[in-house]
C-alpha cells in the first residue's frame, strides 16, 4: 500500500474515533444540537478518507504522488479546520469563526477537485 494510502486511513481512523467519541457524548446528554457537524465529521473524516485511500491504492502504479499528497493535505486540513469552527461557530453563535468554517469547507472543495484530476488521469490512461 502507498504511504499517502496508509495516511488517508490513518487520518480516517483517528477522526473517525473523535466522530464516536462525540456521538457517545451526544447520546449520554441527550444533547443533538451538533448531529449535523457530528455526521460531517464522519462523512469526510472517515468515508472520504478512506475512498481516496483506497483509489491510490488501487491505482499504485501510475497515481501522481504529488497530485495525491495535495489531495490528502487539502482533505486533512479541510476537515480539520472546518468541523471545529461549524461546532464552535453553530453552538456559541461565534459568526467570528465563519471565516475558518469558509476556509475548510474550500480546502475540502479543493481536496475533491484535485482528487477528480487524479481520477481523471486513471481514467485516460492507457491500457495493456
Amino acid at each position: 500500500m502507498p504511504r499517502v494510502s496508509a495516511a488517508f486511513f490513518m487520518t480516517g481512523a483517528i477522526l473517525l474515533g473523535l466522530g464516536m467519541c462525540w456521538g457517545i457524548v451526544m447520546a449520554v446528554s441527550q444533547n443533538f444540537a451538533l448531529a449535523p457537524e457530528h455526521a460531517h465529521l464522519n462523512l469526510l473524516g472517515w468515508v472520504t478518507m478512506a475512498i481516496y485511500g483506497t483509489f491510490y491504492a488501487l491505482t499504485r502504479e501510475s497515481y501522481s504522488p504529488r497530485l495525491a499528497w495535495t489531495n490528502y493535505i487539502c482533505a486533512a486540513l479541510g476537515v480539520v479546520i472546518m468541523i471545529p469552527s461549524l461546532a464552535v461557530m453553530l453552538s456559541t453563535g461565534n459568526t467570528a469563526l465563519e471565516p475558518l468554517v469558509g476556509i475548510g469547507s474550500l480546502l475540502s472543495l479543493v481536496a475533491l477537485l484535485v482528487f477528480a484530476v487524479s481520477a481523471f488521469r486513471e481514467l485516460k490512461r492507457s491500457r495493456l
